[in-house]
């Protein structure tokens, strides 16, 4: 009798260790031999959603939401990749899919990119994101009644100066608003760049594609199709009606630049010769200022300044401003991941906490209704908000051009320009026969 009493009371304590260890945490061992905690909800596996994004400038303060998120919703495990920066994004998606390793979470551009990614566009058009949306900020991600992507926010790029070597060297930056006002501006900073301490004027890194054939480029393109994404989106061809002062514009950067242009990347540009003085311009947009501030906050905060590069005609003294890229939601993905990544994004953008991430840590110029807009901190952010706000904006055009035409023609051929392997000539008539190719 005794035996078969401890036998079921064994009995009983092995059920109640096998209950509580269903329960309690599982340790999973980490590929770099650490071991981390999931903690298991009582509804049962938690919901896996991949996010795969290219904004390198705030990877940092986008994670650090994420884990916000997870604490606060554990049901979700929301893991991220980050690509961008030196790394081609477009090409790098372009893999994941051909893979088969699907992110849930994905960003894409403008019309084009639309085009490309069809098959794989969740309909968001019932998040509160989407219908929080600012007017303009969907155009071009809305197909048949859907809306396909949620903008990340609005940006804006130009010239972003220093402004004590500028005060230093008495040059007024609100005069330069012609090309030989900043010519003579150049050649008054680089007379002196000794006493100033700088290596050279300005930092071209033109070994990135996406600053010269989609930043540089667009400022001389979009006034062709009156600053309209939909138009460049419908042209049949390009006749770079600007495109001499397109040349003019790559040729002054490229003149009064650290050298070699060719190689020099975005890291180069932006922390290890403008953020720490030692080039007193570069051409970049407002997304930049994250990266400023964690190297040197008192110079981020007060140091800095934009204004638009040189324009002659209709467009002289506007500044580029679109939205950037689009959070797009894979519709391959099952019911429940789709539903959590809406979820998440909704969250990012509309939830109070989300908000605060938004203006204050993550540097955006909202995209949102809900948002107030006395709390943009940043200089540069809000020098955009001010031209868009005087409606002195140029559309983002580089957006609706053939797919990989900014890039991996335009920009490449600009290369072979400043390589001397081809003449201007030859760079206009291979970009504009490309296009027509394109568009047939």
């Amino acid at each position: 009798m005794k035996k078969k009493k401890s036998f079921m009371l064994m009995s009983l304590a092995i059920c109640v260790f096998l209950l509580m260890g269903c329960a309690s945490d599982t340790i999973n061992d980490d590929e770099d031999g650490t071991d981390t905690v999931e903690e298991t909800s009582s509804s049962g596996e938690k919901v896996d959603v991949d996010i795969f994004q290219f904004k390198v400038e705030f990877k940092g303060q986008f994670e650090e939401l994420v884990d916000l998120y997870m604490s606060e919703n554990e049901n979700v495990n929301l893991s991220v990749q980050t690509v961008g920066g030196g790394s081609d994004y477009a090409a790098s998606l372009k893999a994941e899919m051909a893979s088969g390793n699907e992110p849930v979470i994905f960003n894409i551009g403008g019309p084009t990119e639309l085009d490309e990614y069809r098959d794989y566009l969740a309909d968001l058009s019932d998040t509160e994101a989407a219908s929080s949306a600012l007017d303009g900020t969907l155009n071009g991600i809305e197909d048949n009644g859907e809306v396909l992507g949620l903008p990340y926010a609005q940006e804006g790029y130009g010239l972003i100066y220093n402004k004590d070597i500028f005060d230093q060297a008495g040059i007024d930056p609100t005069s330069l608003t012609t090309f030989s006002a900043l010519e003579e501006a150049f050649a008054e900073i680089d007379a002196q760049k000794e006493d100033l301490g700088l290596d050279a004027v300005v930092a071209f890194p033109a070994m990135e594609l996406w600053v010269m054939g989609n930043h540089l480029a667009n400022h001389y393109i979009a006034p062709e199709f009156n600053s309209d994404i939909i138009e460049a989106y419908e042209a049949d061809t390009i006749n770079f009606e600007y495109g001499d002062q397109m040349k003019r514009m790559l040729d002054l950067q490229n003149q009064y630049s650290a050298q070699p242009v060719l190689s020099l990347d975005y890291s180069m540009q932006v922390e290890q010769l403008f953020s720490t003085g030692k080039v007193a311009v570069i051409q970049q947009g407002n997304w930049i200022y994250p990266t400023i501030d964690q190297m040197d906050k008192a110079f981020a905060e007060n140091g800095i300044g934009m204004i638009p590069m040189p324009l002659e005609g209709e467009f002289e003294d506007h500044l580029p401003v679109g939205v950037p890229q689009y959070w797009a939601v894979n519709k391959n993905a099952s019911t429940e991941q789709i539903q959590a990544a809406k979820d998440f994004l909704d969250w990012m953008y509309t939830s109070d906490t989300g908000k605060d991430f938004v203006l204050d840590e993550f540097k955006f110029i909202p995209a949102y209704e809900g948002y107030d807009a006395d709390r943009i901190a940043d200089p540069l952010s809000q020098v955009v908000y001010q031209y868009s706000v005087e409606g002195k904006t140029i559309g983002w055009t580089f957006m609706a051009t053939p797919v990989g035409w900014n890039e991996d023609i335009l920009a490449t051929e600009f290369q072979k320009y400043l390589a001397e392997d081809a003449s201007w000539e030859d760079v206009l008539a291979t970009s504009k026969d490309e296009w027509e190719k394109s568009r047939q």
